[in-house]
């Protein structure tokens, strides 16, 4: 080969490989501008508004929470945020001078955040009121931007507070309906936009982009404000009077499922909220109705007796014997009543809440079949409540029930409910035998009271047949008589109910001295529109019986609601009587069978507290002022 032919070898590699490198490079720089200008496009353009505006938020207007007749519950109401562009101060001693003047802060904190110049902006204060906010306004000072904050306020104060719930400093729900509904409530926040250098100072001659809020839906809910306030202002007698713990009450619709009242004492005002006391906001806060568990008690009964009847277990023509104890695979099993209630028909049973009756009864239903209507009534299993936290209850494994925890759960123990669940299984047994899902929301609506979604009754199933929904009000009609006096407990009204007694537990164990007391009511008996459930945990006033902690104080909540909806009294000759008042006696030292006697006399009611013969003390106390058909405690050693 000759040196020339080489060369031009040589020569042609070389072009050949500058041409690949050319090539390399603009294949190279093709795919960065694709990167760039096609699959970055997005992101880059929004690092490029970032860099050359400065934004502000516009929070949106949360929505209105009313309840079923309009009234407001919660609602925003117009504050301000107050931001600074530390770039655009001028005068950095001047400005935090005034802000922390006009907002009563500390100077130093205050300047600290006006002359830091290594962030675009700071937040200095949110939530000022339009007054201050004017104030700052006035003095126009360079740097400083004002916008607007929806702050919430709640009319009502204390009420509702576990239901409503509230919300954080940013108007996100924390709790209660606030915090279910949110994404609901809040609407969608605006901003606005202005051009401004690299340094993050403001244009001259700048042009502004503004995104407006957009307010969130209102929610309307099934509570009646003025029944709510009532059942309130009753538990707050509740807690003064029986020095309770807590206290609770639902009122509930029974042939639909709406709720018109639902509260826990004590509580807070929702407009001070107890953040500095986590511990007593995180126990006050949380809805007890729908989280909290308890053994129901007597009240339970009411389920008993629809099951045992419904599956034929129990016919109206039975008749029962109890000595005051029964015997289960070897363990006794007392009733209430020490000495006995002796032979008694199935209805004396429930009116008498003997728990010899319902042991025998839950034995001859058995265990497949009572947990077969356990779940058919709803318990084990949450109801869907707009409520976040909702407990389903406690219901031991069918596979290590024992014959004695059967015979225990058909008067009410070995069994733990949330007075939810219990109120509306309890409504379910006497409105037909039809379960409904409890709910607290009617509608949805946007701001210019247009529907965007309503809700009504949902039927979960049948559980029970009329008949036997029929029977189970004659014979809480039958109890009411007996227990507390037909007519007597709202005078001329036809109210139906049972009472509950319970004891507490705690490390496995019976806790002494620590009761739950309840009733559950409905009306009108025959055909009951509204069902009652008031609970007391932990009376500490001497007495625990429900007959007494209880319903005396569901009494009162029955009379508003007649009252309220103008109701006509069932017995208009009992709604007029008058009733003899008298002194209560001393029965202290007496035995129990001169004591009744002396009560039978008096017409009065009473409740055995012990399994003593003689009478060691005595609610209401000697001298006392009693009406004809109270209900009294006699206590014995």
């Amino acid at each position: 080969m000759t040196s020339k032919s080489f060369n031009l070898h040589s020569l042609q590699k070389r072009i050949l490989v500058l041409l690949v490198l050319i090539s390399f490079v603009f294949i190279a720089l093709f795919i960065r501008l694709f990167i760039v200008q096609i699959i970055n496009a997005k992101f880059l353009q929004s690092k490029a508004e970032d860099q050359w505006t400065r934004s502000l938020p516009i929070v949106a207007e949360r929505g209105k929470i009313s309840d079923t007749n309009g009234a407001t519950l919660a609602v925003s109401y117009t504050c301000y945020n107050i931001y600074t562009r530390a770039k655009e101060i001028k005068n950095p001693v001047e400005v935090a001078e005034i802000l922390a003047k006009s907002l009563n802060l500390s100077f130093s904190s205050v300047f600290d955040k006006v002359s830091n110049r290594t962030v675009s902006e700071v937040l200095i204060s949110n939530k000022v009121e339009s007054d201050i906010a004017l104030k700052i306004y006035k003095n126009q000072l360079d740097g400083v931007y004002i916008t607007e904050n929806p702050a919430r306020y709640y009319p009502f104060g204390d009420l509702l507070t576990q239901v409503l719930g509230f919300t954080s400093v940013d108007s996100n729900g924390q709790s209660g309906i606030e915090a279910y509904f949110n994404d609901i409530l809040c609407g969608t926040n605006g901003f606005s936009l202005v051009q401004s250098d690299l340094t993050g100072v403001s244009l001259d001659n700048k042009l502004e982009y503004f995104i407006s809020a957009s307010a969130g839906y209102n929610i309307n809910l099934t509570i009646d404000t003025h029944i709510q306030s009532t059942a309130e202002q009753v538990l707050n007698k509740v807690m003064e009077e029986q020095k309770a713990k807590s206290a609770s009450c639902i009122v509930m619709k029974t042939k639909t499922g709406e709720i018109l009242a639902m509260s826990t004492k004590p509580s807070f005002d929702l407009n001070n909220i107890p953040r500095e006391d986590v511990s007593y906001l995180m126990s006050t806060v949380k809805n007890q109705t729908v989280v909290d568990v308890y053994e129901p008690g007597s009240t339970f009964k009411i389920l008993t007796m629809s099951i045992a009847l419904e599956t034929g277990k129990a016919k109206l023509s039975d008749t029962f014997y109890c000595p005051g104890y029964c015997f289960v695979d070897g363990e006794i099993i007392k009733c209430w009543k020490s000495t006995g209630h002796g032979s008694q028909t199935l209805a004396e049973g429930l009116a008498n809440s003997c728990n010899c009756v319902f042991v025998e009864l839950a034995q001859r239903i058995g265990l497949d079949t009572f947990y077969k209507y356990l779940y058919q009534y709803g318990y084990g299993t949450k109801s869907g409540i707009e409520i976040s936290g909702e407990s389903s209850g406690i219901l031991m494994d069918k596979s290590i029930v024992k014959n004695v925890d059967l015979a225990r759960m058909g008067f009410g123990q070995a069994v733990a409910v949330t007075p939810l669940q219990q109120i509306t299984a309890v409504s379910a047994a006497v409105n037909g035998g039809y379960l409904y899902k409890p709910y607290l929301v009617k509608s949805i609506t946007d701001n210019n009271g247009n529907t965007i979604q309503n809700f009504s009754p949902t039927l979960v199933r049948k559980v029970i047949s009329d008949e036997t929904s029929k029977i189970i009000n004659d014979m809480l009609d039958l109890t009411v008589s007996k227990q507390i006096g037909k007519y007597t407990f709202v005078q001329g009204y036809a109210v139906g109910g049972k009472t509950g007694t319970t004891q507490k537990y705690e490390n496995n164990a019976i806790a002494q001295g620590k009761y739950i007391s309840s009733f559950v009511g409905t009306y009108p008996v025959d055909d009951p529109e509204y069902t009652i459930l008031l609970m007391v945990d932990e009376p500490g006033a001497g007495a625990y019986f429900g007959s007494i902690v209880a319903s005396p104080y569901a009494k009162l909540i029955f009379k508003d609601i007649f009252d309220y909806y103008n109701i006509p009294p069932d017995d208009e000759k009992m709604a007029s009587k008058i009733f003899k008042s008298f002194s209560m006696p001393d029965f202290v030292d007496l035995s129990i069978t001169e004591a009744v006697q002396q009560l039978s006399k008096l017409n009065l009611s009473y409740e055995i507290d012990g399994s003593g013969s003689k009478i060691v003390g005595q609610i209401p106390s000697a001298s006392s002022t009693v009406f004809e058909n109270d209900t009294v405690v006699i206590i014995t050693n």
